[in-house]
């Protein structure tokens, strides 16, 4: 556990599965029958996970930069912002805390899902889905969402108006992201927001939860990094 290496994996673990715990927490609360929070809608879910991305910055970015993100992982050692060598541990730590915080969630709601009849309700929780399904428009979409999150963690990182707000900064644009480009397919912008906890979807014994939807899994697995290569490239074009 000396390894400095360790410690920014142990990070990113955490600071993801706080960031899951929380997000796909408000999703919960807002779709699982006799939820205190049912029927909280879109602009509850939107604003809690702009404050769960605010909390997981807190958990991890004194050590490891708080990236939670595999496409923003691969984005930034792209332009030299992460050693290639931190890549692997860190999205593997990350899917690993988008799991466990999957896990979480079903514990805390643990009452709520037999109420809850609708199966795609559930699987909702734990995972994106596109409201209009069309494969080719939902990865644009995802592309389009990851491209601005990226270019703007980084305008953000540049911006000399930004330090000691440049946490909150961060989750006002995911925020907005939501708000703004959520609609199509629920922005997951994040492959370990979306692949970790539809795999805790998978495994674990909810009751009636039907499929986990794999073959919609390439849409927020490789969408998203492809936004964040495009949203880099486009950032060190510009600023160098």
């Amino acid at each position: 556990m000396h390894d400095p290496a360790i410690w920014k994996y142990l990070n990113e673990f955490l600071g993801t599965a706080i960031l899951v715990l929380l997000g796909d927490g408000v999703v919960a609360g807002v779709l699982l029958k006799h939820s205190k929070a049912e029927g909280g809608g879109w602009i509850v879910i939107t604003i809690a996970w702009g404050l769960a991305v605010l909390m997981g910055i807190y958990v991890a970015g004194a050590v490891s930069g708080a990236l939670m993100n595999p496409a923003l992982t691969i984005g930034l050692a792209l332009i030299g912002k992460l050693s290639w060598s931190l890549v692997p541990g860190f999205i593997l730590a990350q899917m690993a805390g988008g799991f466990v915080g999957g896990v979480l969630v079903y514990l805390t709601y643990l009452p709520h899902w037999r109420p809850t009849q609708d199966p795609g309700l559930k699987l909702a929780v734990f995972c994106t889905g596109p409201a209009i399904r069309h494969l080719p428009s939902n990865f644009l979409t995802e592309i389009i969402g990851t491209f601005v999150l990226t270019f703007g963690v980084l305008a953000i990182g540049g911006n000399p108006m930004a330090p000691g707000i440049s946490s909150l900064a961060v989750a006002l644009m995911v925020v907005a992201i939501g708000m703004s480009l959520g609609g199509p397919t629920g922005y997951a912008i994040n492959p370990a927001r979306d692949i970790g906890p539809r795999l805790a979807h998978w495994v674990l014994p909810i009751p009636g939860k039907g499929s986990s939807d794999w073959s919609y899994a390439v849409v927020p697995a490789f969408g998203p990094v492809v936004g964040a290569i495009a949203g880099a490239v486009a950032y060190h074009l510009i600023y160098g």
